[in-house]
């Protein structure tokens, strides 16, 4: 693979880390800004919904210009709306910053997306794709659990600082790594933004992406909601959280980096052969996660084969938007985020039914079978011959 692809992945990671790293931060930030816990939570709701608008409205107006200087441009961003965050005292401020931060983010993973499919051949699209969810992955492994500790021992401005500061030399390598000529060309000999919004109005985009949008939905229901598995249902101490996070993060790289390898030539063999175990796979944990070695087997198990499936599909939105080159980046960023928005609200819900901490792992259970359900008879949408995509 490509060297600017490890690049794009190091910021992926940044992003990352800055996307999920609130949710061992918010009591500190409620008690520093002296607001409820609730109300700290909306910095999350903020980043979502930025990233859901922003992924089609920041790649449609960057779409003509040279990709190195958007990604450029966008990176510098997010590390000076950390920088900003890191230094208010004003929680709407802060608020506003979580927006930027998720616009900008938005706007750098819908042109990566793009960008990391034209460095590699057309046929490799899947495993340049998972190289650059392997920063997201990366993040879930080291970045969340190391911005909750740097948060304990020096504050949560601290965990700021340090995202920005890590975005300065993905940044540089951005600057000298990724080329400008052939994008360039590209962007102004390409279709028109008419066209390429037209895409999705097709019927195998618009099954693919739901597709991602619900096995994503499905992970980020579970995964949001693990802390008061394992302390309340497994009887473990706080410290443990961050081994099982670490736990599903590692099965998600395992998965990304399998799947990498086969989504572009047998994508229907990844769902064939990961969805059936995926779907039994959260109401089992549900029923073992009092047992702390289920628990941690089934968290990495699971983490592997939800990203396996996720990336798969993910994938699958950059082949059928083929038509659409400076906006299929968009389109798969939106599935992603979608799925990352809806999951934890459908998963919260359930937290006040009798099913109690488990009630997200249900829930993800019944997401992972709509989207089989859907994808079972339309399964040749998913497993279409790639060939005749390359050729699009």
């Amino acid at each position: 693979m490509p060297f600017p692809l490890y690049l794009l992945a190091m910021a992926v990671f940044a992003m990352g880390t800055s996307e999920f790293m609130l949710a061992g931060l918010l009591p500190d930030i409620a008690f520093d800004f002296d607001v409820p816990v609730g109300t700290a939570g909306v910095l999350t709701s903020a980043f979502a919904i930025g990233m859901i608008v922003g992924a089609p409205l920041v790649a449609a107006l960057a779409r003509n210009w040279p990709r190195r200087s958007s990604l450029l441009g966008f990176i510098l961003a997010f590390a000076a709306a950390h920088a900003v965050g890191a230094l208010t005292t004003s929680f709407p401020v802060l608020f506003a910053t979580r927006i930027v931060a998720a616009l900008a983010n938005a706007g750098f993973l819908a042109v990566a997306l793009t960008a990391a499919a034209t460095l590699v051949s057309p046929d490799k699209k899947g495993r340049a794709l998972a190289v650059l969810l392997s920063g997201t992955t990366v993040a879930t492994i080291a970045g969340v659990p190391g911005g909750s500790v740097l948060g304990t021992l020096l504050g949560w401005r601290a965990t700021f600082w340090a995202v920005a500061a890590f975005c300065l030399p993905a940044a540089l390598g951005i600057l000298k790594g990724i080329p400008t000529g052939r994008v360039r060309k590209e962007a102004t000999g390409g279709p028109a933004l008419r066209a390429e919004l037209a895409q999705l109005t097709r019927p195998r985009l618009i099954v693919v992406m739901l597709l991602g949008t619900l096995v994503n939905a499905a992970t980020f229901a579970s995964f949001t909601f693990l802390a008061p598995v394992v302390t309340e249902t497994a009887g473990l101490g706080e410290l443990w959280i961050s081994v099982v996070l670490v736990l599903f993060g590692a099965g998600s790289f395992v998965g990304v980096t399998v799947a990498g390898r086969l989504s572009d030539q047998r994508p229907g063999l990844v769902l064939a052969v990961g969805g059936p175990p995926l779907l039994i796979g959260w109401p089992t944990l549900a029923m073992l996660a009092d047992k702390p070695v289920a628990l941690f087997t089934l968290v990495f198990v699971q983490g592997a084969l939800s990203f396996a499936l996720g990336s798969t599909l993910i994938t699958r939105v950059l082949y059928e938007a083929a038509g659409a080159p400076t906006m299929a980046g968009s389109y798969a960023t939106a599935a992603l985020n979608v799925g990352a928005a809806v999951g934890p609200l459908i998963a919260a819900i359930t937290l006040g039914t009798a099913v109690g901490n488990l009630g997200p792992l249900w829930a993800s259970g019944l997401l992972v079978a709509v989207a089989l359900l859907i994808a079972f008879p339309l399964r040749t949408v998913v497993a279409a011959d790639r060939s005749a995509e390359v050729l699009q």
